[in-house]
Order: C-alpha cells, then structure tokens, then sequence
C-alpha cells in the first residue's frame, strides 16, 4: 500500500538498493556480478536507477566493476557466465561484437532468445549456465541448434569450463569459426602467456 507520502507500507527497499547492498556483502566478483545481471534481465530495475543510486552513495565496495558491470548488463549480459565469455573471451582476445539476446521464434512457435549472434557471419554462440540449462531442457537446446543450422547458421555452445577456465582455448576456437565464415580480422593474446596468435 502506497501513502501519500509516496512511501509504502510496510516500508520496503528499493530493488537497486538491494542490489547495491547485496553487493557490498557478496563474498566475490562473480556473486556482485550476479545480483546485478539478474536484476537488470528480469527488469527488475534499470541501469539508470543503478547508477543514480550508487552515485548516492559515498563508500561503495567494488565501486568500478559495478560501473561496468551495470553498462554490460543494459547492453544484453544476463548472466555471470555471459558477462565474463564478453569480457574474457570476446574483448580480451578482440574478437569481432556480436548481437546479444537476439529474440528468435522456433518452428513450433516457442519464442526465445540467442545469447550471442555474430550476424554477418551466420555464427551463434550459446552459453549454457547451470541454471538455465539444466538437463532436462537439453532436447530444447538441440532443437533450438537444428533450427540455426536449418537457417544456414552455426551454433557453437560453451558452459563454465570453456568459459572461467578455458578462455584462450575458446578465444581461438570462436576465431577459427568466424574466420572460416568470413571474418577477415585476427584473434589478439590477452596476455604474454595467452596461446592465441594470430595467423
């Protein structure tokens, strides 16, 4: 119930302040991470409304990488596994920018979204968290990957392993796709030590 004042009652926090608050107790980057990619896909509030609340406060932990993150989330992140393939595998190797959540309806009607849709190539990219793709949801995935390859496109489908542990190795891997499809530009290494080169 709202008063006049504009308050409600019983009273009750802001969605961004909890985010923000969450934040502050969150025990690592990748929890901060998911408090605010959930709250922005499930437009539970909006990077305006994040950023204006964290102007407002004067102490805030993690101050630089929620600035980024609120950015990465509004442009189509909705994951934790989402925003680290763009930031460790698409940006940190330079790999060409892709479509994010690109909606798409399947033969049956069911409507959904892409993760990752390198138009101009025919190329997908799926990422395949665990609480969005559970087992049970396998066959839908498969299917969703018929209909791509039935529409000229490739799908590629990578989880946390390729993602967290195996950056380099799928910086490489995506490369060597989109080259094959048209893309004329190079991988770069990420780091002295990456195995990324160019050709």
């Amino acid at each position: 119930m709202e008063t006049l004042g504009g308050h409600s009652d019983p009273p009750r926090t802001k969605v961004e302040e909890t985010v923000l608050d969450l934040s502050q107790t969150a025990k690592s980057f990748d929890d901060v991470c998911g408090w605010v990619t959930r709250a922005i896909a499930r437009e539970l509030t909006d990077s305006t409304r994040l950023q204006a609340a964290m102007i407002l406060r004067t102490k805030l932990r993690w101050r630089a990488d929620l600035h980024e993150l609120i950015v990465a989330a509004a442009g189509g992140d909705h994951s934790v596994l989402e925003y680290r393939y763009h930031r460790d595998v698409e940006r940190a190797h330079g790999l060409p920018e892709p479509s994010r959540q690109v909606p798409f309806a399947a033969s049956g009607g069911r409507r959904g979204r892409r993760d990752r849709v390198y138009e101009e190539y025919g190329v997908i990219v799926e990422l395949d968290g665990r609480l969005a793709h559970p087992a049970e949801n396998q066959w839908k995935d498969k299917a969703r990957d018929n209909a791509a390859a039935a529409k000229g496109q490739l799908s590629l489908r990578y989880g946390w392993a390729q993602v967290k542990w195996e950056a380099c190795a799928t910086a490489a891997e995506v490369a060597r796709v989109l080259n094959l499809h048209g893309w004329g530009g190079q991988p770069r290494p990420c780091s002295p030590g990456c195995p990324v080169r160019p050709r």
